[in-house]
């Protein structure tokens, strides 16, 4: 029997929180020349803790393999571009951020956010283990050390004289496979009246929203409050603040300083939430062990969907080439059978084909040629942008299809 122990607590994980078969990676797109070579399946197969309730992943693939020659590139979505913008003016704002602070972003990637503390001349550094991706934050410019973090890479920073008065880690903690580590690391480089903040994916909307096509291999673990408190208290850090948000499909904005640090007082905001997950049944199994009904339920709606229309003789065409969209062509079995080809903006992934299903990417220049009659949002959490991006399709009475939580037609 394989042991299998939570990556934050030890206890032998034995609850299956849904289980999506077997997958590729997300991100190995295919080059033409790779189409006929063996290609690795994974079992997507996710657990619950009994005791933290942290649902998580075994981990197949290592970081080294997922994130090393990165193909997600965070300046591409102009939506998440002005999030961060956003978040920036607020942050400098809120802690009175100037030329003589610190700011370290982990998963730092093209330089996306920090370019925007820079405008505002305030000192960053970003850790960032893709080195293809890290290139483009150099180019523009931005500090940035290839690493991945943690308690090691933390004690050479802290070495190095570095005492950030913020840190930043937005859609990294989900690809911890070694959580206690990295919470260390954050608490080693941490200033003493510094503030870190995190956002990552809420498992309650997860779970409400059905949305499991958010589960793949680069993402270990999947988060509620009440169990990222407890991480982050097991290693000295206090959430004083959390903020939800709509990114993703729902996210959490949490903010943490060292325990000792009496100048930044718990809000309501911490105190409601947690309460809200407890009245959620976040802490029983029962909230849990539900949801891979409710997959099933999504995936037959999207299939009969999908071949209620090619029987009618309508053409499927996808747009954007996310890792969400993997899982669920992946787990559904849709590939160019039901979707002719998908478009995404990003260069990086035009001329490649999508991992398991080996649909073709083109740039999104094609739809206005083929003209289809559906266009599946694979990103669906980037709907509206989509919508106004592609707008065209509808001047032949193209539509578009949402897929999660069930399938919704906008026209």
């Amino acid at each position: 029997m394989i042991r299998r122990s939570c990556r934050f607590c030890g206890t032998y994980l034995q609850r299956v929180f849904v289980d999506l078969g077997v997958s590729p990676l997300a991100n190995a797109f295919l080059q033409p020349d790779q189409l006929n070579q063996m290609e690795p399946f994974y079992p997507l197969r996710v657990y619950v803790c009994d005791r933290c309730f942290l649902v998580q992943l075994e981990e197949f693939a290592g970081p080294a393999c997922l994130f090393q020659n990165y193909a997600y590139f965070s300046s591409y979505a102009e939506s998440w571009l002005q999030h961060a913008k956003a978040y920036v003016d607020m942050i400098i704002a809120r802690f009175e951020l100037t030329p003589s602070s610190q700011v370290l972003e982990v998963g730092s990637n093209d330089g996306y956010l920090l370019q925007y503390f820079r405008e505002k001349e305030v000192p960053v550094l970003g850790i960032e283990p893709a080195e293809n991706v890290a290139a483009v934050a150099l180019k523009k410019g931005i500090a940035t050390k290839v690493a991945f973090f943690g308690e090691e890479t933390a004690r050479r920073l802290a070495n190095d004289g570095i005492q950030a008065d913020l840190i930043v880690a937005n859609n990294v903690l989900a690809q911890v496979p070694t959580l206690n580590d990295f919470v260390r690391g954050l608490q080693i480089v941490l200033g003493p009246r510094g503030v870190i903040t995190l956002e990552f994916p809420h498992v309650l909307r997860l779970i409400a929203d059905r949305q499991f096509d958010t589960i793949y291999h680069e993402h270990f673990s999947y988060f509620s409050f009440l169990t990222v408190d407890e991480i982050f208290g097991t290693h000295g850090l206090t959430l004083f603040d959390v903020e939800e948000l709509p990114t993703h499909g729902g996210s959490l904005r949490i903010y943490a300083c060292h325990r000792d640090d009496a100048s930044k007082a718990v809000t309501s905001r911490v105190t409601e939430i947690s309460a809200r997950e407890k009245a959620a049944g976040l802490t029983c199994l029962d909230a849990y062990l539900g949801f891979a009904e409710s997959v099933k339920e999504t995936k037959h709606k999207l299939l009969d969907f999908l071949i209620t229309a090619k029987q009618a003789g309508k053409s499927v065409v996808g747009y954007g080439a996310p890792a969400k969209g993997n899982t669920l062509l992946n787990y559904s079995g849709i590939r160019s059978d039901f979707i002719d080809y998908t478009v995404d903006r990003s260069p990086h992934k035009q001329g490649h084909f999508l991992p398991g299903t080996h649909i073709p990417i083109y740039h999104p220049d094609r739809i206005k040629e083929t003209r289809p009659d559906y266009l599946l949002i694979l990103p669906w959490n980037l709907k509206e942008e989509i919508m106004e991006q592609i707008a065209c399709i509808r001047e032949w009475g193209g539509r578009f299809v949402v897929p999660i939580p069930e399938v919704t037609v906008y026209s």
